[in-house]
This record gives structure tokens, sequence and C-alpha cells, in this order.
């Protein structure tokens, strides 16, 4: 989940987003599943105490980070509302991401949002039940994620859509953006798959098509009543921001652009991930455990591991990201860079940009514009 107010600090050496897996448990069996979610919760996820402990800890760093309670289903937690309850009394920004399930009632909608949550999302990866199903795995999800957005808009808790962008879903983003915005959401966030977990099974777009469907997405973004970012593709800002230079916009405009909240934040650079175990990684979807909660700070794991560290510094990546004129406010994604190559360093596959390239293209305009 992404928010604004935290993305107006650029990603660095301060934590401002925490994505916690509370539990692998869950009711779905969706076919990208990054946590390989189960039925039932594991005997080495983090107490309630334990949570309690972790909560603390987060909200003695400067700026406090804004957590999102994710998993699985984060509502598989008998301990969910006291968790929301705690972070927030501690000054903590809270948010959640359910599975939306029949679990997710009004009631619970509204206990949620009584505890002090501040947003919420849900996934959404087909404009239609048969689409929508078909990824998720289970027969209803279409209706029920439908129901629980009306719900969750109904209770004036600003509501973030996330939707996976592959081969499979990118044909119909356009009916599944005009759905986002009759379902009344606040924030449509785009997921370019990462092949880890049970993502293996789907197909991940080409470089040309992502680059294409970036570039459709910037333009349509003009029109959408929403906000809208993207999950694993950070070269979207570079395709703002060119757009933004081409059609004459200036230094200011672009620095004003709704996608300049996010610069610099990427996996390890603004976001850190919890695990239901306690294991801190960069993000969910770049499984590098530099430690574990249950022994150590997990802002000070954020702040001193050299993981972390080499992360937040672009000029140390390899290939085109290394290059790029970009890798500040872009870097690429760390995480595809990892389950590509094993580089958590390397170049950024999905991204067709190069900047090696674009860069011969300028000097060769010069000399034609010399006397």
């Amino acid at each position: 989940m992404n928010h604004a107010s935290e993305g107006a600090t650029r990603g660095g050496s301060r934590a401002l987003r925490v994505y916690w897996e509370l539990t692998r448990a869950c009711d779905l069996a969706c076919r990208h599943c990054r946590a390989e979610a189960q039925p039932t919760r594991a005997a080495d996820e983090l107490t309630t105490e334990e949570c309690f402990a972790v909560l603390r800890d987060l909200a003695a760093g400067s700026p406090r980070p804004h957590v999102i309670f994710t998993g699985g289903d984060p509502l598989k937690r008998p301990d969910l509302l006291d968790l929301v309850r705690e972070g927030t009394r501690l000054g903590l920004g809270v948010s959640v991401a359910p599975s939306a399930t029949m679990s997710l009632t009004r009631e619970v909608v509204h206990a949620l949002k009584g505890a002090g949550v501040q947003a919420m999302s849900l996934s959404l990866d087909g404009s239609s039940a048969a689409r929508h199903d078909a990824i998720r795995g289970v027969p209803g999800c279409f209706d029920w994620t439908l129901a629980a957005a009306q719900r969750i808009t109904a209770a004036g808790i600003p509501l973030q859509v996330n939707t996976l962008v592959t081969r499979e879903t990118a044909g119909d983003l356009e009916a599944i953006g005009d759905l986002v915005a009759r379902i009344g959401a606040a924030r449509w966030s785009l997921f370019f798959l990462i092949p880890v977990g049970r993502g293996r099974v789907l197909t991940p777009l080409t470089a040309d098509e992502a680059e294409t469907t970036l570039g459709w997405v910037a333009h349509q973004a003009r029109r959408w009543p929403f906000a809208l970012t993207t999950t694993e593709a950070p070269h979207f800002r570079r395709v703002v921001v060119q757009q933004l230079r081409e059609a004459g916009g200036s230094a200011e405009e672009i620095r004003r652009s709704p996608v300049a909240r996010g610069f610099g934040i990427r996996d390890g650079s603004g976001i850190m991930f919890i695990a239901a175990n306690g294991d801190v990684t960069p993000s969910g979807f770049l499984p590098l455990a530099v430690g574990n909660v249950r022994r150590a700070n997990p802002l000070t794991l954020y702040r001193d591991d050299a993981i972390f560290q080499a992360l937040r510094a672009p000029e140390q990546f390899q290939g085109r990201c290394g290059a790029c004129t970009f890798h500040e406010i872009c870097g690429g994604s760390r995480a595809r860079a990892w389950a590509a190559s094993g580089d958590v360093l390397g170049e950024d596959p999905l991204c067709a940009w190069d900047p090696r390239s674009a860069s011969k293209q300028r000097v060769e305009a010069l000399r034609r514009k010399s006397p």
C-alpha cells in the first residue's frame, strides 16, 4: 500500500513504510501469492507481546514509519484490532491489507476504523468475476471484493486497489481502471509481477510490453479520478518525467507531479518488510533476511545492515541501472534484479530504457547542431 504523506520524504536512511506480514494464513489460493499462503497459522508467528515490542521499536523512529499490516490475510490474526490500536496509540500510521473473503464484514470494517486504521487495500485482478476469480483461485472472490470495497469506502476509509500486471491481465487493465473509478478508490497500484512464490506460474510482460503499458498508464492517469502508483516498476517515474519533459514541463512541474512523492523509494530504500516469523528483509519480494526482530531492533537493521546500505547507493548498481541518469529517482526493481540474476545490485530486466544508447543519441544531436 502506498501513501502520499510518506512519499513526501525521499527514500534513504530512514524507513518510511514497513510492510508487516502478520501471518501467512489465508483462505484464498491466489496463483501469484508471494507468501505461498496456507489455510492455517504457523507456529513460529510473532506473539501479540512480541508484536507490541516491535511496534514500540518502530515508534521510536524519526520520522515514524507507516505500518501496513498484510499477509496472508491479517484478519486471520485474532489480535489484529489490538495491534492496530497499539500502533495508533504509539503515533504510528497504520493501514491494513486484508484478503477479500467473507470474514471482511461491515462490522469488521467499522471495528478497524474505530481502532484507528488510516487506509485499507484490496486486490482486483480482473474486470469480471471470470477474470478475477481465475487469478484468485476461489469462485465468488470478485463479488466479495466489490462488496468489501463498498463497505470500506462507505466507512470513510481511503481505499487502495492493487492490480497484478502480467500477460494474463494486461489486456484488461483499461476495464479494471474504469471499475476502480466506479468503486471510489483513492489509489490504484499496479504490481508488475516478480516471479517468486506462486507467481512463477504466471507470465510477466516483456520489457517492451512493460514500457508500452507504463506509457499508456502515465497518459491515462490524467483522466482517472484516483492517484496511481506502481509496485516493483519504479521506472514508471522515469516514464512520467520523460512525458512531462516532452510536453514542455518545467523542473518545478515535475517536482510537483504526484509520482515525484515516491522518488528514490524502493526495496530497502524507504521500504522494509517484516515476515510472519520476524525476519527482516528489504521487501516481501526480496527475501534476503538480514536479521530477526526477536533479536534486533528492525530500524537498526534497516539503518546499519550492509545489504540495506547497498540498496540505498544506486551509484553501485550494475548494468543499465548503474549507468542510468534516472537511477536516483528510480533505481529499478531490486527484487526483480535478484530474481533474474541472483545479484541484488544488478539491472532490472523489465526496463526497456537503454541510457547508453540515449546518451549517444544526445551527443549526436548536439553535434548536428554545432556550426
